[in-house]
């Protein structure tokens, strides 16, 4: 999840929210990875249930609507091409924000809702980047 967080950082995982909010578009989650379960994986929410996700040259589509994603630095975006997919029903398509680089929903496929127990929302290690995680 580069540039975002980085290997060995510490975060808290609000594992509450999801009881009360929908998973949004832009989520970073937490979830078990779908391929082994006794293993999470964080990343970023870009597809939700129902919707078609592409990926034209390195560019998302979301319905057909380009994705606006000031959080991918350009030296992270790659120039693949991926889909269209249809993000099935209690599920959800997620990339890393290192996009050149990032094991995902274009390697695994969608991850179900069952399996996002958290999501990110503050960095406390180290303290140099403290914060929240947007």
């Amino acid at each position: 999840m580069e540039p975002r967080l980085h290997d060995q950082e510490r975060i808290f995982v609000n594992k509450f929210i999801y009881r009360f909010e929908e998973i949004q578009r832009g989520d970073v989650v937490v979830f078990w990875y779908p391929r082994d379960p006794n293993k999470s994986f964080i990343k970023r929410v870009v597809g939700l249930p129902g919707e078609r996700v592409l990926i034209r040259d390195g560019r998302v589509y979301v319905d057909d609507v380009s994705l606006d994603e000031p959080y991918v630095p350009p030296q992270f975006l790659d120039s693949a091409s991926y889909g269209p997919v249809v993000v099935p029903p209690k599920s959800y398509f997620v990339l890393g924000d290192h996009r050149n680089s990032s094991n995902d929903s274009r390697s695994w496929g969608c991850v179900p809702r069952e399996y996002i127990f958290g999501k990110a929302v503050f960095r406390y290690w180290p303290v140099s980047r403290l914060g929240l995680i947007e």
